[in-house]
């Protein structure tokens, strides 16, 4: 898939091992295709829940 860079940015993280493993958890418990998008879903439902209990 071609990335648009005018509407895309990337972003370059450290996380530790742990972290990656459950992003891998989430991942293949929801059949998400690719480890970017289960990190987009997870990004998007923690700001929307951040937005609640503000």
């Amino acid at each position: 898939m071609a990335v648009n860079s005018e509407t895309t940015t990337r972003k370059l993280v450290s996380m530790p091992k742990e972290l990656v493993q459950e992003i891998e958890n989430y991942r293949f418990a929801n059949r998400i295709k690719t480890e970017a998008e289960a990190i987009r879903q997870l990004i998007k439902l923690g700001l929307e829940k951040a937005e609640n209990t503000a």
